[in-house]
């Protein structure tokens, strides 16, 4: 699965934004509408809470074929069997995460410079999560990143790059001349009533 991943669509959970709703069957309505891959991103949790939940989702994603990508935590990954990890900028570095999870599972880290993109490249990464693109209010800690900067990342890496920060229907086309070759949500999905479609308007844009 590892070599012909389809990043178009990528869903970062946040149950915050769900306010109240079963995660599980938000993230199957995401994949119903045309979600490609996913990531569990959780922060406040026990790690035993976490392993429970990575099992749950991973049965989901696992049935409609799509990736289950762990945030951070290379033990849950491990732990749950999931396709891969994405890592962050503070989190353990990549060429170490390689070695750990092997090569035939997924390793994503996120960037916001050109160094850092360059940097994740040569250290292994298969693909970079650039953000953020526009004012997020999922993700405090997030640099800006201009859509000129985005598209000069993604010509000076050949690995694949999804752009990641308040990405919408409204401001996706936006990102169309960029060549990326995904578009990561969170609110954009599971902040709507309507999961499903959401999704299914968001996989149908070009950008």
């Amino acid at each position: 699965m590892k070599n012909n991943v389809d990043y178009k669509l990528y869903l970062v959970t946040d149950r915050d934004i769900l306010a109240g709703r079963n995660l599980e069957s938000a993230v199957e309505e995401a994949i119903q509408g045309g979600v490609t891959l996913v990531q569990l991103r959780e922060k406040d949790i026990t790690s035993l809470e976490f392993y429970n939940m990575a099992l749950r989702i991973k049965r989901i994603t696992s049935q409609y074929n799509i990736p289950l990508i762990i945030n951070d935590r290379l033990d849950i990954a491990l732990a749950v069997d999931a396709e891969g990890v994405h890592l962050g900028q503070r989190d353990i570095p990549c060429v170490i995460a390689r070695k750990i999870i092997g090569e035939n599972k997924i390793v994503g880290v996120s960037a916001s410079t050109l160094e850092e993109a360059k940097k994740a490249e040569k250290d292994g990464a298969d693909y970079i999560g650039v953000g953020a693109v526009f004012p997020t209010s999922t993700k405090q800690d997030a640099r800006d990143v201009s859509v000129d900067l985005l598209k000069e990342i993604k010509q000076s890496v050949a690995i694949p790059v999804v752009a990641i920060g308040g990405i919408n229907e409204d401001n996706v086309s936006l990102l169309k001349d960029t060549n990326i070759d995904g578009i990561a949500v969170v609110s954009a999905i599971l902040g709507k009533k309507d999961i499903k479609s959401a999704a299914f308007c968001l996989r149908n844009q070009r950008f």
